[in-house]
C-alpha cells in the first residue's frame, strides 16, 4: 500500500468530532521542548535522534517496541534536583518509577538517595552497590522478610505506614540487636488536584495513619516508647503528577502542627520532615511543570515560615522525585501495523506494543503526545487514537493526537515522556515480551533492560 492509498480519517478541526484535544499543529515535524529529552532532535531527513543516534538504527539493532532513556538527561536532571536542594537536605529518588542497576549507579554517582518500596526493589539496589544508609524504605504493607532484610542491610530509614508496623519493626530490630531509624507516614487531608488512583494524602486510602482524630499522635507516642526504634521524623505525600503548589502548603502546615504539638508532649524536637514526591512533568504541551529550584525554594519557604510561627527548629528537608527526574528523560519507539480511519471519527493507529508496556493511559486516563519518528511529512494532520495490539478496546496508548495523514503501516512513531511508570508497571498481558530500556550517550547505546524472550516466558510456566 502507498503511504497515500488509504482513505483517510478527519484532518480538518471544522469536521472534528467531539473529544478532549488540542486544535492540529501548525506543524507535525515540530517537537516540543517540554516533552522530549534536550538531545532529541530531527536529522535532515526529518528522523528522530537521541544522543546523537537515529531511531531507524535504533530500531534496527534494538527492534520495537523499545523504551530509549537519554543518559545524560537523567543525569542532568538529577544533579538540577541535588543542587536545587543544596547540602542542607536530601533527595531520594524514588525508584518506583523505575529502576535498574544502571539507573541505581547513576544515583549513587550523582549524589542522589534512594527510596524503594518492596524486597525486590532493595535487592537491586543494594546489588548496585547503593549504600544501605543512603535508602528509605517504603510500603503500606511489608513482610516481616522484607523488614528484616532492610534492618540487616542497615538500610537509613524506615517508613511506617500502620500501627502494626510500628511493632513489627521495633521487634525485629530488637532480635537484631540495632535500633532502627524510622519515619511515621501520616495522612493530613489534603485535596492534591490529580487523579483519584494517585491522590494520597486524604483519609480514605491505604497509606499512612491519619493526622484526624489523634491517630498520627498516637502512633508517635508508641513509636517513642519502644526500644528498637529511633524516630527521625514525619512523612507525608499528597499524590503524583502535581504542578500546584497549594496542596504542599497545607501538608507542611499540618505535619509542623504534629512536630510542634510532639514538642510539647514529649519534650522531642524531630530532626527530619519528608515531604514526599509527586512533582508532574509535562506529557503534552498544556503541562506546565516547575523548575527544581522553583519547588525547591517554595518548598523551603513553606517549612521554614512554618516552623517559625512553631516555634521550632527547621528540620532537614527530604523530597522524592522519581518521576521528575526520569519521566522526561526516556521515549517509547513503535512501528505503525495498521492503520483504520473510520469516517466522521478518528483513524485508528495500531502499534507492536501498547498496554503491556505503557498502562497509565488505561488505568489513569493519562495523556501522551506522539510524533512521527522516521521521516518527516507534510501531509495535512490527522485525528488519531494510537492503540496497542492487545485484545482490549482500553488498549490505549495515545487517546487523540494528530499525526500525519501519509501515515502507513512500517512507519515509526515515538511517545515522549515514557520514562516513568511504563517499564516499571509493564506486564506479559497476552503473553506479549517486555520490551527491553537501552540507554543512549554521546552517539553510543546499550542495553540496561534486555527484552524478554518466549524461554523467558515459558521458563516460569513449570506445569
Amino acid at each position: 500500500m502507498s503511504r497515500s492509498a488509504h482513505p483517510a480519517g478527519p484532518r480538518h478541526a471544522d469536521v472534528l468530532p467531539e473529544g478532549h484535544y488540542s486544535a492540529p499543529p501548525t506543524d507535525l515535524n515540530a517537537l516540543d521542548a517540554k516533552v522530549w529529552a534536550e538531545t532529541v532532535t530531527r536529522d535532515t531527513d526529518g528522523v528522530l535522534t537521541v544522543g546523537g543516534i537515529d531511531v531507524k538504527r535504533l530500531a534496527e539493532e534494538f527492534g520495537t517496541p523499545a523504551y530509549f532513556l537519554d543518559e545524560d538527561d537523567f543525569r542532568a536532571r538529577a544533579r538540577s534536583w541535588r543542587t536545587a536542594f543544596g547540602d542542607d537536605a536530601d533527595v531520594f529518588y524514588a525508584g518506583k518509577a523505575f529502576l535498574s542497576r544502571a539507573v541505581v549507579r547513576w544515583l549513587h554517582e550523582e549524589g542522589l538517595n534512594l527510596d524503594v518500596c518492596s524486597g525486590g526493589e532493595l535487592a537491586t539496589a543494594l546489588s548496585a552497590g547503593m549504600p544501605a544508609e543512603r535508602i528509605a524504605f517504603h510500603g503500606n504493607n511489608k513482610s516481616t522478610d522484607e523488614i528484616r532484610r532492610a534492618v540487616e542491610a542497615g538500610v537509613g530509614r524506615i517508613v511506617l505506614d500502620s500501627f502494626q508496623e510500628i511493632v513489627r519493626v521495633a521487634h525485629i530490630a530488637q532480635e537484631l540487636g540495632t535500633r532502627q531509624r524510622v519515619q511515621i507516614r501520616i495522612t493530613v487531608g489534603v485535596e492534591a488536584h490529580t487523579h483519584e488512583f494517585i491522590a494520597t494524602a486524604h483519609e480514605d486510602q491505604k497509606f499512612g495513619i491519619p493526622l484526624a482524630g489523634g491517630q498520627a499522635a498516637e502512633a508517635v507516642r508508641r513509636a517513642l516508647t519502644l526500644d528498637g526504634l529511633e524516630l527521625i521524623g514525619i512523612h507525608s505525600h499528597i499524590g503524583s503528577q502535581i504542578f500546584d503548589m497549594s496542596g504542599f502548603e497545607v501538608a507542611a502546615h499540618r505535619v509542623v502542627g504534629l512536630l510542634r504539638d510532639i514538642r510539647d508532649e514529649h519534650g522531642v524536637e524531630l530532626p527530619e520532615i519528608d515531604l514526599g514526591g509527586g512533582l508532574g512533568i509535562a506529557y503534552t504541551s498544556d503541562d506546565d511543570p516547575r523548575e527544581p529550584h522553583e519547588i525547591a525554594k517554595a518548598l523551603t519557604e513553606i517549612v521554614t515560615r512554618e516552623c517559625d510561627a512553631a516555634r521550632l527548629a527547621t528540620p532537614r528537608i527530604s523530597v522524592e522525585p522519581g518521576r521528575a527526574i526520569v519521566g522526561p528523560t526516556a521515549f517509547t519507539l513503535y512501528e505503525v501495523g495498521t492503520v483504520k480511519p473510520l469516517d466522521g471519527l478518528r483513524t485508528y493507529v495500531s502499534v507492536d506494543g501498547g498496554m503491556s508496556d505503557n498502562i497509565r493511559t488505561a488505568l489513569y486516563d493519562a495523556e501522551y503526545s506522539v510524533a512521527l519518528a522516521s521521516r518527516v511529512s507534510e501531509a495535512e494532520p490527522m485525528l488519531c487514537r494510537v492503540v496497542g495490539k492487545h485484545c482490549e478496546s482500553g488498549d490505549i496508548v495515545v487517546k487523540d493526537a494528530f499525526l500525519p495523514g501519509d501515515l502507513a503501516p512500517g512507519d515509526l512513531i515515538a511517545v515522549p515522556a515514557t520514562g516513568a511508570y511504563c517499564r516499571s508497571m509493564a506486564s506479559n498481558y497476552n503473553h506479549v515480551l517486555r520490551p527491553p530500556v537501552v540507554a543512549v550517550r554521546d552517539g553510543e547505546a546499550r542495553v540496561i533492560i534486555r527484552r524478554e524472550t518466549e524461554e523467558d516466558l515459558l521458563r516460569l510456566d513449570v506445569g
